[in-house]
């Protein structure tokens, strides 16, 4: 069913999906652009971790790799895996890729344009502004191409197409509008083939809210602070505003059906035993890239709006993390 596959956006997380697919005899393809490409194009895509006995191993698949999605044709299945700034640079070329029954997998942080599609009580079906202005993306790429995908894994970039795996294999996918179609099944046997944990959710929006739950805050506080995970943690005070914001979004997910039962303190001792990471928005900040501050941050604020949730704190956290990416000029202005 998914025979030729494409990455859109072959960084850490789309380098690690498409390394182990590749794997598994699918024809991969990559659209790429600058030095990306041309290490591409040279020497394949290659993938660094340790082994079970902690040996150094790095594989390399051959891929077919163009800046033009044309070149590469319709695929069965396009992996979407670009920071949520880029989407409407990816919006306005992937169609190339997109056949009736192609299947387009965001794998992404934040809350995607296609959320309310299918699912969100007297939400459901609204076009968030704030990650979709105009709704361009969703028309680009309509809802019945989407299946949803969650991340639990670590990855970064060595070099241009160079991808290193840390740790975490896991995958949630699911359809926009819930249940368990044959496709999803098919997208998750193939992924489990491919060395990934894979499980299928009943709802995806739930698990894109509950990660959010956690990472809206850490992301931008580090981005602004240039503090490390722990540090945010071990700062009593601003413990307390992360707690803040995280009632705020905890309200705003019941009203939309997703109910989160764990309080902010049960996250934050997840959050302190991994320990002095870097936040991807940080490491973004540090590299001069835009930030996703929109889809962790004003997504929720939106949704706040649609549903008259108070969001003082959430406010607060937004306006001081774009005021910030604003002069730094990683932020529209």
């Amino acid at each position: 069913m998914f025979k030729k596959i494409a990455i859109y956006g072959a960084g850490a997380i789309g380098g690690w999906l498409g390394a182990g697919l590749a794997a598994q005899g699918a024809e991969l393809s990559v659209v790429a652009r600058g030095a990306t490409l041309e290490a591409l194009s040279q020497y394949g895509l290659r993938l660094r971790g340790q082994g079970a006995d902690g040996v150094e191993l790095e594989t390399t698949c051959a891929v077919r790799a163009s800046e033009d999605p044309s070149a590469l044709g319709v695929q069965d299945l396009v992996i979407v895996s670009v920071k949520a700034p880029g989407m409407a640079d990816v919006a306005s070329r992937i169609a190339p890729l997109l056949g009736p029954e192609t299947v387009v997998l965001t794998a992404m942080n934040g809350v995607p344009w296609w959320f309310l599609q299918g699912f969100g009580g007297e939400a459901q079906g609204q076009t968030l502004q704030s990650v979709d202005p105009g709704a361009v993306i969703e028309r680009a790429i309509a809802p019945s191409h989407v299946v949803g995908c969650v991340v639990h894994a670590s990855c970064s970039v060595d070099a241009p197409g160079v991808i290193r795996h840390h740790f975490g294999k896991g995958l949630i996918i699911g359809e926009p509008a819930g249940g368990e179609s044959p496709r999803v099944r098919a997208l998750a046997e193939l992924l489990k083939q491919g060395g990934f944990d894979c499980t299928v959710s009943p709802q995806i929006q739930r698990d894109i809210w509950f990660k959010l739950w956690g990472n809206m805050t850490i992301n931008p506080i580090s981005a602004f602070t240039g503090a490390t995970a722990d540090r945010i943690m071990d700062d009593e005070l601003v413990r307390s505003f992360v707690s803040a914001v995280m009632l705020e979004a905890r309200e705003i997910g019941g009203k939309i059906g997703i109910h989160i039962t764990q309080e902010p303190e049960d996250r934050h001792v997840v959050t302190r035993k991994l320990g002095a990471f870097t936040p991807s928005m940080l490491q973004d900040v540090r590299a001069g890239k835009a930030v996703e501050i929109d889809a962790l941050v004003s997504a929720v604020r939106e949704l706040g709006q649609i549903t008259k949730v108070p969001t003082p704190f959430t406010d607060a956290l937004l306006g001081l993390a774009r005021l910030h990416a604003r002069v730094h000029g990683l932020y529209p202005g």
